[in-house]
Formats: C-alpha cells, sequence, structure tokens
C-alpha cells in the first residue's frame, strides 16, 4: 500500500469520535439469557454469530462495515474497529520491537527463529490493542488484522519494495511465510492472538510508478511456479485467515477484481475461507488507473461480486460517508447483490468474532497480554539474534575477524555508520533504542582508538539552515506565508480540512514551541503551511529539504522533494533538486504535528557535493585497518516515492550499482593501502563489482534491525560466526537481466538465469569451514507420488564453532519448464569445532514437483540429480551429488 499514507498514519493519532461502548462493556456473561442476540454467544460457531448479526443491519449499516475504518454501530452493541495495521517486521507503533527487514531475515534460512519472532510481534500487536481499546476509540495501526508478510517474488533487484520480502525464491519465501502467519496466529483452537495478512496476491512486483494502471502479463507457467507457491503455502499450511490483492491488473483484470486468482486460485482451489482486503486505493484503481468499470460504484461491486471483502479505502478517520457510499450506490444501483455483501460482511464479523472481540473478557487469552512484553528485554535479544543470524560474509581474505587487541586504531568512514533509521528499514515502528554500527562497534572494540569521518556528503543528514534572504512570499515580502491550522481529531493527508488558526509571514522556517504564534501556542496539534519562492545564490544541485518531529512535505517548483511521516524525535529528510542563481522557484512546505506539545521544524539546504573528504583518506592513512559503511537506504528505494536521482526513480532503481559517491569514497580510502572492510547497508543486491575485487572483505548487513549496530561489530569481531546466506541473486549488471517491466521468469533469478552472477543465491562465507560426506538416498528408484529421502553428514573441519546453512537442490529431467535448479530444503544448524551431524531430508510430491510450460503442475518421470550442501552445486560451496529415478508421472492440483 501507499508508503507515504502508511507513515502518515503511523505517526499521527486519529480523531476519537464519539466515546463508544466496547465489547467488554456490552458482552454478556457466558450464561446467555433468551434475549441475549447470538451474535453475542460465545457457545456458538463464529460464522453462526457472524451471520446473526449481519442479519440485524440496514444497507447503510452494511456498507460501513465493508471499509477499513468501519464504523461503531451503537444500537447493536457493534463497535468502530480500524482494519488497518502494519507488523511486517515489528508492530509499526512506537515503543515496539523492530526485527531485520524481510530480506535479511530471509538470508537468516531460519524458519523456527521466523515462526517464534512472529510469536513475540503478534504478542505485542494485542498489548497495542488492548493499551489503546481502553479508551473507546478504534485507531489506525491500533488493531489486530496485521497487513503482513509481503509474499512478493522479488524477481528483479530493481523493484524498490523487495527488501520488504523474503527473497527470489518461491520454496524459501513460502516457508518462511508459513512461520510467520502461524506465529502471528497463535495456536489457540478458538481465538486468534492476531490475524495475518500475506500480501500483494499474487503477481506484484514492480515498477513502482505505474503500479495503479499497470496490467501485468503473465503466463500460467509463471504464475504457478513462481508467483502462487508461497501465498498457497500460507493459506493451506499456514492458515492465514486474510490476503490482501495488489493494485496492478494481471493478464486483462484488476488483481482486486481477477477472476483467476481470487476465485479460482484462492476460494476454489485453495478453499480460503477467510476475508480478502484490498490494497489502499485498489478498489479506487479499478476504474479510476485501470479504467475496467466506469464508476467507484461499479468498481466496488465487481470487486466484492470477484471475492474482495474489505475495502481499504481511506487512511483517515472519515466523518462522512464517502468511504464507503459507493457500496450504497452499487447496491441500489443494482451492480451489486445483497448477497454479495452480505457474504463479505459474514467473512469480516467471523474473523472479529475469532479475535475475541466480541465476548466477555476473561475467555480470550490473548487479552491480558502484558505491557511489559513491549520491546522487553527478551525480544530486544532476539532481534539480536536475527541480526546476527542475517549477516552475509561475502569475502574475506583472512582480514576478518578483526578480534579486539589485536588492532590498535579502526578508521569508519560512510555515511551509514553513525544512522540508526537505514537499519529499521521501512514499515517500521520505532523502538526504545536503536543501535547504530559506531556504538555498536564502540562498544565491542572499548580499547580501540576509533575515528569517524562521513566521508561523503551523499545520504548525509547534514545541511544548513535555509537563510531569509533566500525566500520570498507569494506577493514578494521577505520570508514565506504561514498558515496556522488546528489539527485535532484530524488526520493529515490529502482531502484533510483543519481548523483556519492565522495567517502571517514568517521570516523563515525554524519552528518551535518557543516561537509559535500566541493564538496557536498550548495546542497538541499545530499544523502550518509555508508557501512562496525560494531563490538560490549560485547554480547547482542543492540537497532541500526538512528535520522535523511530526509529517513534513517539501514540494520545490512542483515537485515534492522531501517527504516525512511523523517522527517522534526530529528527523532530517533531503531530496535532491537543480536550482539556477536568481532564479526563483516556488516552495511549499506543509508541516504538522499532532499529539506534540513541542513541535519542531526546520528548513535545511546544502550544496551538493559528492567528491570523498580529505579527511577520510588523512584517518585512514592513521589507521591500522578501515571499514567502509556504505549502501542504500529506504529514502532511495521503497514504495511509491519522490525519488529521482541517478541510480533511483519513484521508489526503484534504473541500475544495480554502488551510488557513484559512496563507490569514489572507498576507492580513495583503498589506495591508501590499508585493509579495507566494507559493511552494506542495503535491501536489494548491488552490483559491488569493484568492491568485490579490491576490498579485503565484505559483510552484507542488510537493514539489520534495532540491534543491527552490535550485530554487526559481533560479527566483524568474530563473536559471531557468519552464517546467513544470500536469499537473492547478486548480479554483475543490470544488463544481465531483461526489461524490469516483461513479468516472465525467463533468465530471471537463480533457478532460470544463464549468466555468471556476482553472488550466487544461497551462498555465504564463514570464519570456519564444513565437509560434507556420506550421502544417502535410499531408494535410487521411486513410484511418482511416493517421497524421496535424502540424508548426509555434515563436519566442522574448522578450529571455531558456526552454524552451517544445510540447502537441498535439485535438478528435474529435461520437461519443457522446468526450472534449471531449485531449492527444495533446507536447515541451519550449529556445530562445535570438529563435530558432525546428520542432516536428513524427506521430499513429498510437491516437493518433486515443477510446472510444465502449459501451467501443468507434475511430478515428472525421469532421472534426477540431488545435491546437499553449503550452497549451490558448481559454486564455491561445498556439496555431495547423488541421483535418483521416479517412475511414472502424476499430475498435482493447483
Amino acid at each position: 500500500m501507499r508508503q507515504h499514507k502508511l507513515h502518515v498514519a503511523a505517526g499521527l493519532a486519529l480523531c476519537a469520535g464519539m466515546l463508544l461502548m466496547l465489547p467488554s462493556a456490552f458482552a454478556q456473561s457466558q450464561t446467555q439469557s433468551p434475549s441475549t442476540p447470538a451474535y453475542l454467544n460465545p457457545s456458538l460457531p463464529p460464522v453462526v454469530r457472524a451471520r446473526d448479526l449481519v442479519s440485524r443491519m440496514t444497507l447503510k449499516e452494511k456498507a460501513s462495515q465493508l471499509v477499513n475504518a468501519a464504523r461503531a454501530i451503537p444500537r447493536l452493541k457493534v463497535p468502530a474497529y480500524n482494519w488497518w495495521s502494519e507488523a511486517l517486521h515489528g508492530v509499526a507503533v512506537n515503543g515496539t520491537t523492530e526485527f531485520p527487514e524481510p530480506i535479511g531475515l530471509g538470508a537468516t534460512f531460519d524458519v523456527p527463529a521466523i515462526h517464534e519472532m512472529a510469536v513475540d510481534i503478534g504478542t505485542e500487536g494485542r498489548v497495542v490493542y488492548e493499551e489503546n481499546e481502553k479508551d473507546g476509540s478504534s485507531k489506525i495501526f491500533h488493531g489486530l488484522d496485521f497487513w503482513a508478510p509481503n509474499l512478493n517474488i522479488f524477481r528483479d533487484p530493481r523493484w524498490g519494495r523487495g527488501q520488504e520480502t523474503y527473497g527470489e525464491d518461491p520454496f524459501l519465501t513460502g516457508k518462511m511465510g508459513v512461520a510467520f502467519v502461524s506465529g502471528m496466529q497463535g495456536d489457540n483452537p478458538k481465538y486468534y492472538r492476531v490475524i495475518a495478512t500475506p500480501k500483494h496476491f499474487d503477481v506484484h512486483s514492480g515498477p513502482e510508478p505505474t503500479r495503479h494502471f499497470a496490467d501485468v502479463d503473465v503466463s500460467l507457467h509463471d504464475q504457478l511456479d513462481t508467483y502462487e507457491p508461497a501465498f498457497r503455502a500460507a493459506i493451506m499450511q499456514g492458515h492465514a485467515d486474510s490476503v490482501m490483492c495488489s493494485y496492478n491488473a494481471i493478464n486483462g483484470q484488476p488483481a482486486c477484481a481477477n477472476q483467476f486468482t481470487l476465485q479460482h486460485q484462492l476460494r476454489g482451489a485453495w478453499g480460503f475461507k477467510g476475508y480478502v482486503v484490498s490494497d489502499c486505493d485498489a478498489v479506487h484503481d479499478i476504474y479510476s488507473g485501470h479504467k475496467y468499470r466506469p464508476t467507484l460504484a461499479q468498481a466496488a461491486a465487481i470487486s466484492m461480486e470477484r471475492g474482495m471483502d474489505n475495502d481499504c479505502a481511506d487512511f483517515a478517520q472519515p466523518k462522512g460517508d464517502d468511504d464507503y457510499k459507493a457500496y450504497i450506490d452499487a447496491v441500489q444501483q443494482g451492480y451489486l447483490s445483497q448477497q454479495a455483501m452480505d457474504t463479505a460482511l459474514v467473512r469480516l464479523f467471523t474473523a472479529r468474532i475469532k479475535l475475541g472481540l466480541f465476548d466477555p473478557k476473561g475467555m480470550d487469552p490473548y487479552a491480558d497480554t502484558p505491557h511489559s512484553e513491549l520491546n522487553s528485554p527478551a525480544h530486544r535479544a532476539y532481534a539480536r539474534k536475527l541480526a546476527d543470524e542475517s549477516m552475509v560474509l561475502l569475502k574475506n581474505d583472512g582480514t576478518l575477524p578483526l578480534k579486539p587487541g589485536s588492532v590498535h586504531s579502526i578508521a569508519v568512514v560512510g555515511p551509514l555508520a553513525d544512522q540508526t533509521a537505514v537499519l529499521l528499514g521501512n514499515y517500521n515502528g520505532v523502538p526504545t533504542h536503536t543501535v547504530s554500527f559506531l556504538e555498536g562497534l564502540r562498544a565491542e572494540y572499548p580499547n580501540t582508538k576509533i575515528t569517524y569521518v562521513p566521508g561523503t556528503q551523499f545520504l548525509s543528514d547534514t545541511a544548513n539552515p535555509v537563510p531569509d534572504s533566500a525566500l520570498t512570499t507569494p506577493d514578494g515580502k521577505p520570508g514565506l506565508k504561514a498558515e496556522y491550522d488546528d489539527w485535532q481529531g484530524i488526520q493529515m493527508g490529502p482531502g484533510a480540512k483543519p481548523k483556519p488558526i492565522m495567517t502571517r509571514v514568517d521570516a523563515n522556517i525554524d519552528l518551535k514551541k518557543s516561537n509559535l504564534p500566541a493564538a496557536a501556542a498550548g495546542k497538541k496539534s499545530v499544523g502550518v503551511q509555508w508557501s512562496g519562492f525560494l531563490t538560490p545564490e549560485q547554480d547547482g544541485y542543492y540537497l532541500v529539504g526538512i528535520r522535523a518531529n511530526g509529517f513534513a512535505r517539501v514540494s520545490v517548483n512542483g515537485r515534492d522533494v522531501a517527504r516525512q511521516y511523523g517522527s517522534k524525535n526530529a528527523t532530517t529528510t533531503l531530496g535532491r533538486v537543480l536550482l539556477h542563481k536568481g532564479q526563483k522557484v516556488p516552495i511549499k512546505v506543509m508541516f504538522g504535528a499532532q499529539g506534540n506539545d513541542n513541535p519542531e521544524a526546520q528548513l535545511l539546504w546544502a550544496p551538493v557535493d559528492n567528491t570523498p573528504s580529505p579527511a577520510a583518506v588523512a584517518a585512514a592513512k592513521k589507521a591500522d585497518v578501515v571499514i567502509a559503511v556504505v549502501g542504500i537506504t529506504s529514502k532511495l528505494e521503497g514504495e511509491e516515492m519522490p525519488v529521482d536521482q541517478p541510480g533511483f526513480l519513484g521508489g526503484d532503481r534504473t541500475n544495480l550499482q554502488m551510488p557513484e559517491p559512496e563507490e569514489a569514497l572507498v576507492e580513495a580510502v583503498a589506495k591508501t593501502g590499508k585493509p579495507v572492510v566494507v559493511v552494506l547497508m542495503n535491501g536489494s543486491a548491488l552490483a559491488v563489482n569493484w568492491i568485490s575485487q579490491h576490498a579485503n572483505a565484505v559483510l552484507e548487513a542488510w537493514y539489520s534491525g534495532e540491534e543491527g549496530g552490535a550485530a554487526i561489530a559481533d560479527t566483524l569481531s568474530g563473536k559471531n560466526d557468519p552464517a546467513g546466506r544470500l536469499p537473492v541473486t547478486f548480479y554483475k549488471s543490470v544488463n544481465q537481466l531483461p526489461n524490469f517491466e516483461d513479468y516472465s521468469m525467463e533468465n530471471r533469478t537463480y533457478r532460470y538465469f544463464k549468466g555468471k552472477p556476482l553472488y550466487p543465491f544461497g551462498y555465504g562465507l564463514s570464519y570456519t569451514t564444513f565437509r560434507y560426506s556420506d550421502l544417502s538416498i535410499p531408494h535410487a528408484t521411486v513410484d511418482a507420488g511416493q517421497p524421496v529421502e535424502a540424508s548426509a553428514t555434515v563436519t566442522n573441519t574448522g578450529k571455531v564453532a558456526g552454524d552451517e546453512v544445510v540447502q537441498l537442490y535439485l535438478k528435474f529431467p529435461k520437461v519443457d519448464g522446468a526450472p534449471d535448479i531449485a531449492l527444495r530444503g533446507f536447515q541451519r544448524i550449529h556445530l562445535e569445532p570438529g563435530q558432525s551431524q546428520q542432516v536428513h531430508f524427506e521430499l513429498k510430491k510437491r516437493d518433486l514437483s515443477m510446472v510444465t510450460a502449459l501451467g501443468q503442475i507434475i511430478v515428472a518421470q525421469g532421472d534426477y540429480t540431488l545435491s546437499i550442501g553449503g550452497g549451490q552445486p558448481d559454486t564455491v560451496a561445498p556439496v555431495v551429488t547423488g541421483h535418483f529415478h521416479i517412475h511414472g508421472q502424476i499430475g498435482l492440483a493447483e
């Protein structure tokens, strides 16, 4: 869903609306009186209760329940409920635990750990709900339905949202998805802890700028072989109770009105009984973007008739009926049947009943989760464990580990070393504390001299206040026109209508509590809109943006250059813009601090200068070793973003190279002759060709969560033996890939790529070594449909303890449509020096299956090659290889 809506909603409080009775206030005792309606009777099946409740509603009441901000129905004792909450890698509010971004979680290859993490996240989600539910309001991001995990396949590294996924492999993604869903939802037979929502169903992976109108052409082969298996697993094995449909169209039909995906596959072949929520504004896109239906009412009708149940229509807290009126119109105009509407409502209320929202207190075991679970020491420790496990060592000539005591001075360069926002990725909450790399390094090397020089302006948050002399009002006066508003009880964003307070001219933008106008002083929800002109004194590219502790948006010459989405602490966001000496350009700045009695906003700029700083080179010359912390951030790659600079466009990437200023910095410090260790922070594969050849060691750290800095330092010192493995292929160049808009899997991902990658899927080094032996495949021939068993012995032949990710790959008979190779099993194990362990796999018929070119799922007859090892066969990884034969052929259900 739209990132700007997501963060606006995350950081700002919603209007409480009228105070409503909570379920606990009106819920009856378990001993029901004859007058108690069936929907309040906990002894009845949830679907029976839901049908009873729906049958009592008027058309308007029904329609009001079909949107994300479902309204209260006081006469039926139905409280308001906002369905929109996020928990991609931690609950997306303040004060929660934030684990590594999912691309890093994919690198752990640790299914049990992902399940345990999801239990922790779901537990914190319960605390957030219970504590916010007490005041009778229904707030966005405070509900129990979480729109995660993202199970899209990271088919192309240019996609900015690939960071949210578990990588490029359907098998790995499916295993991670099942673990996440089952951990979130819990194992109670009657109640859900929370509800997980796999997204974005099902063929969706960029480009970002065209997603609201793009029509994706995809073959049945690729749909069944690549794009759907993880969703199928999450539904049929993980029992997800919700699914989100995507923005784009698939083979001519919008995803939220798609007969094949929603009806034939999801509801039909997979037997899904839960509810489908639209991506936010996706129903609107059916008529405005795809032009699939001529009116919003008809778009709403066709989506609901085809299986969509909940329309994410508005991130604000609407006061009228604009968000749900289309459903009333659709029924009254004959486009939407009452039966389809009732079916959707029964699904939605069944979910709410299974969350315990209509039962007496004390019945739901999850409802009493204590506040102490929020960002608890145990959860922080688990975030550290997963960050440790996500580290992938790409290169090491022996420079690593850097044992404390063996190195006397370290020069740290790179703009990301002292930043914490980069570690949290996107779709994140704000933990109570995030450990930066520099903080983690200093804690790990307390007796080592550590000198830090950013070395480049690129990705730096450093800029200067825009001077008064550069600003003029729309009517030519010095300063900017400033319109102050009261945002109390109003959600910020497009279409919102705050209450005006006053208008004046401000000499500049440097807002603090002390200089608020008297009419706005004391208000906890103040918004300001500044407008006028910006006039530079010299030509060139500038970084222009804002430092603020609320929602903020900066537009220059009609284009958004910086957005900020409601941070409790003041943070800086800058964008690149070309300005000309003496030429006025329009500038508009919007700021709002809702629920904040200490607002802060400052307009900043700086001329762009991306040359490596001499100070960084000087520090490198004086050090024993140089650590360069470089990469990209979620301010460059992400969801539908106002980014337009070399290598990036609209949230996506246009090439795979390390940004030029950072590569120049690494080259400059490498010329000193000192050992250089490169730490990469990124959410997608980087073509670090020069660095791979010239750096002494390269560590892939991803966006590693609130304990990321400590985990990276642990790994550099050797306290943590790196055992993460790449969940994506690192290509040498974008030229190795097909067109980004082509969704065919031909020559994409390790399963179909014909070239030589920089680093292959499944790759990763260690500080120890492993040997594989004694491969056993008990049956050389099996009948189609029968399982195949295989085992091998893994031995730690090195001198330190470490984890190994044991990977099983299959090569299939020569059937048109079969992948070149495919992961079909993996286990993460720990071995002490000299220790051996036998690892056993059982491949069931779906593990042995492939999809023909015509889209048939079969277990094919023929000869198979099986390898078990530390990576793919025919790479540097140690493996043992064997063969087996399958007699006969069978087909499998979609």
